[in-house]
């Protein structure tokens, strides 16, 4: 048995099935040799399959349980049936394959939960799809730390995108940027800087993170002139967190703290809204940037991008990202 084959495995969703999560799955497994743990992919056998003798992929599909998988990782691609259809055409996102999308999620999750899997890796959604068949979340985050919480494990999941050159954590996240003012609150800061600090250091190793927040206005607001919301929001919760023995500094102006030499003085970057922090972290590391979910009690990676309809099932699909997503994972998991 091989190194490889005796660890537990990672669970990998397939994502929208008519995006390019099936053809990042497929490329995955044939960069096994670069990864250190096995996975199993939740999707539908038969369209993978399908796709990659279409793409004249060499990758051979073997219907297996999670218990199967390791053993046979190094010569087919694991795959757990789902029960609902996922024979999606590629570049056409219907609503009708919601559930299975959510199937996979909600059993990968299941699998991870029972020690059936290590932890939990996930190909993008198309959160549109999802919402005109009717799903209530804001996005993938948020349904995870919904399905945590089902089980007794009550959870704040945090978004982080790390790479080797920067990690960022958007303290709001999938909202429009109109209501950011509103939301961003002393209590949403200070929660979700202990969550980044405790899970650098339980699962990312680091004694002491040192955490970087970005004010919310043009130049930190400029004492007041562009903005109040540093100085009556952001500093009190930064003074809340260093009185708690955390390494905090800011509110510090966005559009200074992104080059080589800002970067060097802290380990993470927390953003007041979403663009603020993703723009810089995919543009310095777009294939190689992994979506992390803190704040969970399991370890979920995924890609950076998103579900590229565009060059979906057309053999175009760049693995980078979900190949680092897998081995971050593997990195991570307990």
């Amino acid at each position: 048995m091989t190194a490889q084959s005796s660890r537990r495995p990672l669970a990998l969703t397939m994502g929208d099935p008519a995006g390019i999560g099936p053809e990042l799955i497929l490329r995955a497994w044939l960069a096994r040799a670069s990864l250190s743990t096995p996975f199993f992919a939740l999707a539908d056998p038969n369209a993978l399959g399908a796709l990659a003798r279409r793409l004249g992929f060499d990758a051979p599909i073997a219907e297996v349980s999670p218990a199967e998988a390791s053993a046979a990782f190094s010569r087919a691609l694991p795959v757990v049936a789902l029960a609902e259809r996922a024979d999606a055409r590629p570049g056409e996102p219907d609503p009708a394959f919601a559930p299975a999308t959510i199937e996979a999620i909600e059993r990968a999750v299941g699998y991870v939960r029972s020690g059936e899997a290590s932890a939990l890796v996930t190909n993008p959604i198309a959160k549109r799809t999802l919402y005109e068949a009717g799903f209530k979340f804001p996005g993938h985050t948020e349904y995870l730390g919904a399905l945590a919480a089902s089980w007794g494990a009550p959870a704040q999941p945090v978004m982080m995108i790390w790479s080797a050159v920067l990690a960022v954590v958007p303290v709001t996240i999938h909202v429009a940027l109109s209501e950011v003012p509103g939301l961003l609150t002393r209590e949403l800061i200070v929660s979700t800087a202990r969550i980044v600090a405790a899970d650098m250091t339980r699962r990312f190793g680091l004694a002491r993170p040192r955490l970087a927040l970005a004010g919310l206005n043009p130049h930190a607001g400029e004492g007041g002139a562009m903005g109040r919301e540093e100085i009556e929001t952001i500093a009190p919760a930064i003074a809340e967190l260093s009185a708690e023995g955390l390494d905090v500094v800011g509110p510090l102006p966005a559009d200074t703290m992104f080059h080589a030499a800002a970067r060097a003085r802290y380990d993470v970057a927390l953003t007041m809204y979403h663009d603020q922090g993703l723009i810089p972290a995919k543009t310095l590391a777009f294939d190689t940037g992994v979506n992390v979910t803190l704040g969970l009690p399991f370890v979920r990676t995924s890609p950076d991008h998103g579900t590229a309809f565009d060059i979906a099932g057309k053999g175009l699909a760049n693995p980078t990202s979900l190949i680092e997503a897998l081995r971050l994972a593997a990195r991570l998991a307990p």
